[in-house]
């Protein structure tokens, strides 16, 4: 075992955080593309409530997620904080409306513990762990995995 070795496995690793309600969130940084200010994008019939509509960007037309609808987090309000993160999901471009960004977070895995077994009260299956940074602890989504997910039914309804 060289330090190599032990560096491979040590690598940190860096999150955008953002925020839902109260609770802070992390994604990969290496799936965002951009952070836009949020525009009321139009609306498509027959989806799901939590799929806002579109927005042309740039020539793609982008399906638009709000993640406070996503997790059951109440009733989203949009203020001037509100941002949509604009996520490279393998071939697709997604747009995630959350309430503010805060800001990037290198995190090492010794900062990252387990999720907790919620048992059936909570759907832990798109979380990849709890980061934590000093007083902060960020829930971490594996967002690759929600945004493909079945249930989500995104890339399959528009890809249709």
């Amino acid at each position: 075992m060289s330090q190599n070795d032990t560096a491979t496995t040590t690598n940190p690793a860096e999150y955008l955080a953002f925020t839902l309600g109260k609770e802070e969130y992390g994604i990969d940084i290496q799936k965002v593309s951009e952070i836009r200010n949020y525009e009321s994008p139009t609306r498509i019939a027959s989806a799901p409530d939590y799929v806002k509509g579109v927005i042309n960007l740039r020539g793609i037309i982008v399906p638009i997620v709000d993640m406070r609808v996503r997790f059951n987090l109440g009733t989203p309000e949009y203020g001037p904080f509100t941002v949509v993160i604009i996520l490279n999901i393998g071939n697709r471009v997604v747009g995630m409306v959350v309430d503010a960004v805060s800001d990037v977070t290198t995190l090492t895995p010794e900062q990252i513990k387990s999720a907790p077994d919620m048992g059936s009260t909570l759907n832990t299956e798109y979380i990849v762990g709890l980061g934590t940074v000093e007083e902060r602890m960020l829930i971490l989504v594996d967002i690759d995995r929600l945004m493909s997910s079945e249930e989500m039914g995104l890339i399959e309804a528009i890809a249709a």
